[in-house]
């Protein structure tokens, strides 16, 4: 087991109607003015906007509103919202969304908070906000698991690049989850949320360390419960205990509970990062489905072991010591499978990317070559290019 340093700051309110109680959670931190930050219109047809601010003004806490936020949330909106709270006072961010959502707001809560620097070079990693706002979220989607996580990721459209970064300024101070608010998500984002959460914990899971096996079960049992909670979440879409494993799983993957004492790289994340800043309408979790499976096939040779571990406790598949890679690739086969079930892409050509900007999607990835992506098997440009190939077919 590794050093680590182990940080989870946001509190959690979690449970049926808990949304109730942010004006109240809200006066704690005695604000001025709040920016209530959120997406598209499912916030304002569900009627849960208007709640909010129902909240907020029994308690006398004066807001401002700004929407427009999509997926892959775009540095535009961030950049509008910061002026926006410049010019209102905003000393409070409160998510009311997804990821998006959430991500946007980190990104315009560090914008105010470090005036002197171009929000866009946190997500360059030229710079790191040195403070922020206080900042809350009302999470509506399972899926990218940012109301616990340090990171933040955003899209400049303009050069089409969509970059993360990670630091504790990103950390919500609280975040509400209510299941009940995920009723009305649509199957195919469902079904992108189970693949993200998967992924957050598979990602560290194939981290670098040894003779970890307290995280290791504690990955391990994160994926079942993804795809359990997911699959039920799937069959029915108000199912209550579904819903709530799968948003309280949304939470343990992405908050760094399971890479403790293993140190990785969120590698096919950043593959995929690549794909949805070239196309903007891929969504997050498709773009990942598309192409986990042939990393698994590229990678799984640079570590037996690890791999026949996670087909067999994960996949409940016997391991065949006469013949491992047999074992792996048979539980990879059955991930993909699962993926096909709830509807989700395997290849990126289902996706729309094109053969030609294969290279482009490598060159980028890879920094113009300068950059190599970390695991039990390291990826420079070629290796990063031969995925992409084998993703397309």
């Amino acid at each position: 087991m590794n050093n680590f340093i182990y940080e989870a700051t946001t509190k959690v309110y979690f449970g049926k109607d808990e949304e109730l109680k942010v004006g109240k959670i809200l006066k704690e931190y005695a604000p001025k003015k709040v920016l209530i930050h959120y997406g598209g219109g499912s916030a304002v047809k569900s009627g849960l906007l208007d709640r909010v601010k129902g909240c907020l003004d029994a308690e006398g806490i004066s807001y401002v509103c700004l929407g427009g936020v999509k997926p892959n949330p775009e540095l535009s909106l961030v950049r509008k919202g910061i002026a926006l709270c410049q010019e209102e006072g905003v000393d409070f961010v409160l998510a009311v969304g997804g990821g998006s959502v959430l991500d946007s707001s980190k990104d315009i809560a560090n914008g105010v908070a470090n005036p002197d620097i171009d929000v866009w070079e946190f997500s360059l990693k030229n710079a790191v906000p040195e403070k922020t706002l206080p900042k809350g979220c009302i999470l509506t989607l399972a899926a990218a698991g940012s109301e616990m996580s340090n990171s933040c990721v955003i899209t400049n459209t303009e050069l089409g690049m969509k970059r993360g970064y990670g630091c504790s300024c990103n950390r919500m101070n609280f975040a509400i989850e209510n299941p009940e608010l995920t009723y009305t998500v649509s199957p195919y984002q469902t079904a992108c949320g189970i693949v993200d959460i998967g992924m957050h914990t598979i990602e560290r899971y194939f981290g670098l360390a040894e003779d970890n096996y307290l995280t290791d079960s504690i990955a391990e049992a994160v994926i079942r419960s993804s795809m359990k909670a997911g699959k039920g979440c799937m069959a029915d879409p108000k199912d209550y205990a579904s819903r709530a494993n799968m948003m309280w799983a949304s939470s343990l993957a992405h908050n760094d509970l399971t890479s403790c004492g293993r140190n990785h790289q969120m590698v096919v994340h950043q593959l995929e990062h690549e794909v949805s800043g070239m196309y903007p309408e891929v969504a997050h979790g498709a773009g990942l489905a598309a192409l986990w499976c042939s990393w698994a096939r590229y990678a799984y040779k640079a570590n037996i072991m690890r791999w026949l571990q996670y087909a067999n406790n994960v996949w409940n598949v016997p391991i065949d010591y006469d013949h491992p890679e047999q074992t792996i690739e048979t539980a990879i086969d059955m991930q993909e499978d699962f993926y096909k079930s709830i509807g989700m892409p395997i290849r990126l050509t289902e996706l729309g990317v094109k053969e030609e900007d294969l290279e482009k999607l490598a060159f980028d990835c890879s920094r113009g070559k300068t950059r190599t992506l970390l695991g039990y098997k390291t990826l420079g440009y070629d290796e990063i290019l031969d995925i992409y190939k084998m993703a397309l077919k």
